[in-house]
């Protein structure tokens, strides 16, 4: 029989400092985090904010006293969680950083400088503003955000002057013009619909920051963004003149927006110019904006040309372009064409739904179209609230239904919903614009209807109106309410909903 050798003495040693060394290791604390950031007491910062409320108007001496003798640890947290006490009062916030500066253990962070330089922006202080960027300008404690906010709020208040002057006045305290900071303030302003306003800095400041492609792709968004197509082609015509060719997001906005003010002679030469010129450049998202444009215009023959060309450059077509191309000839009658294309999508998605269920609304077949829903809810697709808005729209029409039946007419719902939602004024508003039949009824506005009552007692609304859309034979308005119904329940109701395969 075979024995287990012994362990000589120092074998036994190491494997003892062994096992020791893995058990301190497994019982040793984590190591420490680095700036920990401690949970701000909630009594000491009510008591705080209530002194600063209260005491906004008072002199310095007397706030200061008061602030001192309270019992409060001011840190960047605490200090931050003040000012979001008063988000658009800038007097208590100020009156506090005032008091915080004359502490000796507090030192201001970017972040809590540009906390207190947002809530005076947003107050429309001027002055106040202007005075504290020279202060933080001083005090080194600028990032791209003090420039952001500084900027937004100068802008929107068209002082002009005042936005070229920022750019001067940091580069005096060390902050040297960059073009990377100022395209981060122009595609702010333009996101903001201040693009005159961007466009003012940009021509003011070339002679010390020279715009890039960046710059001019923002300010060719912004004109287009607030559809103003003249000053978008002038920012365009000086782009190429500047020597820049323009990207492809630059070609892309100016093409929708071109095609959303229906000149649709200047988008396609646009098009066209760019194919011939630069055909490597366009990818399928621009092949998918002209498709898409072209189906809803009803062009499909223009349509298939591009189609083409695009599989011949072997660039496949997602499900976005193939839902565009179903819609476009259902909407014509092509309801053949249309189904042939939909049998040879692999994937069928959203988009394709969609397209499929807008060209059957199109031609007023709203019960296909539902068919079309309910089948894709089988497949487990789920619908969206754009979804819900076409088929209601296809059903009840964009002003509403109108019927004399009480539980099919859609004023009584809406309003009824809106009272039982506690908005009485909004409902009594709708009664008065509808109350006299002779009058045009105004376009309603179902996104707003679904957005009012997407929550639990929204559910049980739906889940009403569908039984009683149901006694009177209408079917399919109760299907897609009492499914919206079951969409806006809780999470928990969501997720255990058994989907149908």
């Amino acid at each position: 029989m075979l024995r287990p050798k012994k362990l000589s003495k120092p074998s036994i040693n190491l494997l003892r400092h062994h096992f020791q060394s893995l058990a301190t290791a497994a019982a040793a604390p984590p190591p420490p985090i680095l700036n920990p950031i401690a949970p701000v007491n909630e009594a000491h910062l009510l008591r705080v904010c209530t002194v600063l409320y209260q005491q906004q108007n008072a002199p310095n001496t007397k706030l200061h006293t008061s602030l001192t003798k309270t019992s409060f640890h001011l840190n960047h947290e605490f200090f931050i969680q003040v000012c979001n006490k008063f988000p658009f009062s800038w007097r208590p916030i100020y009156r506090f950083h005032l008091f915080s500066i004359s502490q000796p253990k507090f030192t201001h962070t970017p972040t809590t400088i540009n906390k207190l330089l947002d809530i005076v922006g947003k107050s429309r202080n001027i002055d106040l503003l202007w005075e504290l960027c020279r202060e933080i300008g001083q005090l080194r404690l600028v990032n791209i955000k003090t420039y952001i906010i500084a900027l937004r709020t100068l802008a929107a208040a068209r002082e002009l002057k005042k936005c070229v002057e920022f750019f001067h006045l940091m580069n005096g305290f060390g902050y040297e013009y960059k073009v990377e900071t100022f395209n981060s303030v122009i595609e702010v302003l333009c996101k903001n619909k201040l693009v005159s306003e961007a466009k003012h800095v940009v021509v003011k400041l070339r002679d010390w920051i020279k715009p890039d492609t960046e710059t001019y792709r923002w300010l060719i968004y912004g004109f287009c963004d607030v559809g103003d197509l003249i000053e978008a082609s002038k920012i365009w015509n000086s782009m190429v003149e500047d020597g820049f060719d323009p990207d492809i997001n630059s070609i892309e906005v100016m093409l929708e927006t071109l095609f959303k003010k229906n000149n649709f002679v200047e988008g396609f030469k646009l098009f066209h110019e760019m194919r011939a010129k630069r055909t490597d450049f366009l990818g399928l998202s621009t092949y998918k904006l002209v498709i898409k444009w072209l189906c809803k215009k009803g062009k499909m023959g223009e349509a298939q040309v591009v189609f083409d060309e695009m599989s011949m450059r072997g660039l496949n077509p997602d499900n976005e372009v193939l839902g565009s191309i179903i819609y476009g000839l259902m909407s014509r009658g092509r309801s053949n064409e249309a189904y042939k294309v939909l049998e040879g999508v692999e994937n069928v998605d959203i988009c394709v739904y969609h397209g499929l269920i807008k060209g059957l609304l199109k031609l007023k077949k709203a019960s296909e179209a539902t068919d079309v829903f309910r089948e894709m809810i089988k497949r487990g697709c789920e619908p969206t609230m754009h979804t819900y808005v076409m088929l209601l729209q296809g059903h009840l029409g964009k002003r509403g239904r109108k019927g004399d039946d009480p539980l099919v007419n859609f004023d009584t719902i809406f309003v009824g919903g809106l009272i039982k939602a506690g908005k009485s004024v909004e409902a009594g508003k709708y009664v008065e614009r509808v109350i006299d039949r002779g009058l045009e009824v105004p376009r309603f506005d179902y996104n707003e209807f679904l957005h009012c009552f997407s929550n639990e007692e929204g559910v049980v609304m739906f889940e009403s109106m569908a039984g009683k859309l149901r006694e009177v034979g209408l079917f399919d308005l109760a299907d897609i309410f009492s499914r919206y119904s079951e969409k806006m329940a809780t999470r928990d109701r969501r997720r255990n909903r058994v989907i149908e395969v």
